[in-house]
């Protein structure tokens, strides 16, 4: 298992993990001793003085990150605004240098390149881009060009009301997205189609899927206490035995959307030392259609986000023509915080890495695109 949890240095997330080594146990008694790096009166510690110098003191993706796409060090705005310039306007388009560009500078940088751009030219870079580019390589640009709230928006919007089942795309955005994340997507989504992301949830789905969904939007998964609960634990695999009961789907809903994944981790192992069989076993057995769908999905997230990833990567690389919307949404929403989580899953499962499957497969222009993103092979 990779670390989910995350702590804010900058912009984005980067992985680490709070929690101490030895959880207290609910009704014990301990004793911590905090230490205090600074005083009221103390200046910045030396790492943050010299972070400072290199104008990377609020930023991340420089060190203490699973992702593959980093802060670029050697940023330069002007330099960048006048390459893709370049790469539009000179004769014939550049994609090489389009990618490069964009592939190697975290989204924060994207948005200075494109207000940059505004500025300079007094034209608009995404449309120039749009302009200069076509197919997959052209929605692959768009996406990188846009604030991740909005790509996601656009995705979940795409997912409810598109003519395919809505319940995978959902899920994925809604259940593996950190909770401030969650709330400026669905703050943008309503802003953008002028419709709570609720109200499309309740017009498009029904049933048990539509109860699971609206549960995720809300975000109100538990936080990490470093507590264990024994009580509540063996009230929630009780909880999950009793599906066949009237009612019982509901249980399962809120055990699912609102405990914390370290509590879900112990109730799945008491779960299957109690019945025998693994809690995907018994959502197979209980629900059906796009319900059973979406809760063996959201329990795989809540095992193992990077391996949940990593077989929705190599599902759409085994498709007869690859899934090239599910390749880009994976790539670019984990580039910045576990892609390289998600790459070792894929090596372990599949016995090859996801560079080799993505160039064995991936066929046009948008090719050097997702490799850059991938970034190197997995010996």
């Amino acid at each position: 298992m990779y670390p989910e949890e995350r702590i804010h240095i900058g912009s984005e997330i980067a992985p680490t993990d709070l929690q101490p080594t030895t959880p207290r146990v609910k009704g014990r008694e301990a004793t911590s001793r905090t230490m205090s790096v600074t005083s009221g009166t103390t200046g910045p510690s030396l790492t943050q003085e010299i972070l400072g110098h290199l104008g990377l003191a609020n930023k991340t993706g420089a060190w203490g990150t699973l992702g593959t796409l980093r802060t670029f060090l050697s940023f330069s705005v002007d330099k960048d605004v006048q390459r893709l310039l370049r790469a539009i306007a000179g004769q014939g388009v550049d994609r090489a240098t389009i990618v490069d560009v964009l592939t190697n500078r975290s989204r924060e940088q994207r948005q200075l390149i494109s207000r940059a751009f505004q500025e300079r030219t007094q034209q608009d870079l995404l449309k120039s881009l749009q302009a200069a580019l076509s197919s997959h390589l052209e929605r692959i640009v768009v996406a990188l060009m846009q604030p991740a709230a909005q790509f996601d928006a656009q995705e979940l919007r795409a997912a409810l009301k598109g003519s395919g089942s809505p319940e995978d795309v959902a899920v994925e955005i809604l259940a593996t997205r950190a909770p401030p994340r969650l709330q400026e997507c669905l703050a943008v989504y309503k802003h953008n189609f002028q419709v709570d992301a609720e109200k499309d949830i309740k017009s498009e789905t029904n049933g048990i899927l539509q109860d699971l969904l609206l549960a995720l939007a809300k975000g109100g998964r538990e936080s990490y206490s470093g507590v264990i609960d024994y009580n509540l634990e063996e009230q929630d695999v009780q909880a999950l035995q009793q599906a066949e009961e009237p009612g019982a789907e509901w249980a399962w809903i809120l055990i699912l959307t609102q405990r914390n994944r370290k509590h879900l981790a112990r109730v799945f192992d008491q779960y299957q030392r109690y019945t025998g069989q693994q809690l995907e076993e018994a959502v197979q057995n209980h629900f059906y259609g796009d319900a059973q769908v979406a809760l063996l999905s959201l329990v795989s997230v809540i095992r193992n986000t990077p391996l949940y990833f990593a077989d929705k990567l190599h599902q759409a690389l085994q498709e007869t023509e690859p899934n090239y919307q599910v390749l880009m949404r994976i790539l670019i929403s984990r580039s910045e915080t576990d892609l390289l989580s998600i790459r070792a899953e894929f090596k372990k499962k599949f016995g090859k890495s996801l560079y080799s499957s993505l160039q064995e497969v991936v066929k046009g222009d948008c090719r050097s695109a997702l490799l850059a993103l991938c970034r190197a092979e997995d010996i």
